[in-house]
């Protein structure tokens, strides 16, 4: 279902059009773009492919930015382990629509790794002395694990883990959480 001010350029949705003072009743920002669209909250599904692990993120914006890097880069489903709310507004606008083309699952990591022993699963911590150019992967079955901005992946969820790695970089000890999760899925995405 959508409401808009202007009649939308496609016909297969049921659309209801609005005047400005109800789309600005019903936006949560106030330079909105006057169109707003109801859908239903996707359920767990089934997961394939690789996999975003993320620990505790709390900025809707790295986790957009993550989900629609995500999507570019070939990873099809995100484990959500007390992060934010992935349908809160702010996430959903940084996606970019991709959250509609991703599998999202809420669960605890460690309870996901210990159920799914066929995927090998790559944590980020700055104390590794294995840089992301070393990793040699060659398994579609592959779940990156990313931490909170401000305190990492925890330490449990680390000796969980496979393998663990950090990025090479000077001049800097961490990046943001969007931008490293992004160059991460880059490298060790089906894009190439």
């Amino acid at each position: 279902m959508v409401f808009c001010i202007e009649k939308p350029p496609f016909n297969d949705v049921d659309t209801y059009l609005v005047n400005e003072e109800i789309i600005k009743k019903l936006s949560d920002v106030q330079s909105h773009q006057g169109i707003m669209g109801v859908c239903q909250m996707k359920s767990n599904q089934s997961i394939s492919g690789k996999i975003i692990l993320l620990d505790r993120l709390q900025d809707p914006g790295n986790v957009g930015t993550l989900i629609r890097s995500g999507v570019a880069f070939g990873f099809d489903t995100f484990v959500l382990d007390q992060s934010v709310d992935v349908y809160n507004p702010k996430v959903i606008r940084a996606t970019q629509g991709a959250i509609f083309k991703i599998n999202i699952i809420e669960d605890s990591i460690i309870d996901f790794i210990k159920k799914n022993e066929d995927i090998k699963f790559l944590a980020t911590d700055l104390s590794s002395v294995i840089h992301l150019e070393d990793i040699d992967v060659h398994s579609d079955n592959i779940g990156i694990i990313l931490g909170n901005e401000g305190s990492g992946v925890r330490e449990e969820i680390i000796q969980a883990s496979d393998l663990i790695f950090k990025l090479k970089m000077q001049n800097m000890e961490s990046l943001n959480a969007g931008v490293a999760g992004s160059i991460i899925m880059y490298y060790l995405g089906d894009v190439k």
